[in-house]
């Protein structure tokens, strides 16, 4: 099954997934999420988990029309999104393409939906990921401070490898690095929280109020401290105690 669904509220969350996510990449989250008020729906993307193997242009508009699909098969006809890293990228399309459906956007340490600034030893970092999961372990490891254990890494990578395909991971990197819509979305009225790590340096409070607080003026922020790029491992009750409020209020 590609798609995990937890709770059976009237609010329909549709989260999707990060670069090194799956349906079952959301760490703690979906326990302690609250099910009664909310229908919880955790997506694989194209090339991940149990759609591994599926072709595909491995875009953020691939993912976001592929959510307004799994959306209609849902028979949700209002929905919120919320996606992490990546699929916040893929969110903000979404929310642009289906804007009458959307009821709130969350970005849990969201990309921008404009390229995304690296230099030449970022690039080959990020880009050559895909080939070398030492390099990706480094980029785990970067972006939550390089303050957690190596089992915990190491598993990430683990995790990571064996539920993504190697054309999907890359081709979804080129998409959410060089990709740029944000000229497209004119100034989206939806209510938005944007959740960032505050030890994540990459998607810091600094670049959310540089992109995304420039773009959606009914946006807001909120630092989580002692956590990184990864809430929903590290820090899984602090992010739902942000998130679950906002959710309620739309």
């Amino acid at each position: 099954m590609d798609t995990k669904t937890l709770g059976s509220g009237d609010h329909v969350v549709l989260c999707l997934h990060g670069w090194y996510g799956s349906a079952d990449g959301w760490g703690m989250l979906p326990g302690v999420a609250d099910g009664g008020a909310f229908t919880w729906v955790f997506p694989d993307i194209r090339g991940y988990g149990a759609r591994r193997g599926e072709t595909g242009a491995f875009t953020m508009e691939e993912v976001a029309e592929d959510s307004v699909a799994l959306a209609d098969r849902l028979g949700a006809d209002r929905f919120s999104v919320l996606g992490h890293s990546m699929g916040g990228k893929a969110a903000a399309w979404l929310q642009h393409i289906a804007a009458d459906r959307v009821r709130s956007l969350v970005g849990v340490n969201p990309v921008p939906p404009a390229p995304t600034p690296l230099d030449e030893q970022g690039k080959g970092l990020f880009f050559g990921a895909a080939d070398d999961p030492t390099k990706r372990r480094t980029i785990i490891d970067l972006t939550t401070g390089n303050r957690h254990r190596d089992a915990w890494l190491d598993q990430m990578v683990a995790s990571s490898t064996s539920t993504a395909d190697r054309d999907a991971f890359a081709g979804y990197a080129e998409s959410w690095i060089n990709g740029d819509f944000h000229d497209q979305l004119g100034e989206p009225g939806v209510p938005t929280l944007l959740v960032v790590g505050e030890t994540d340096p990459a998607l810091s409070a600094e670049v959310m109020e540089q992109t995304w607080l420039q773009w959606y003026p009914n946006a807001s922020l909120v630092t989580l401290p002692a956590c990184g790029h990864y809430p929903m491992f590290e820090a899984p009750l602090a992010l739902l105690d942000v998130v679950e409020p906002f959710l309620r209020e739309h």
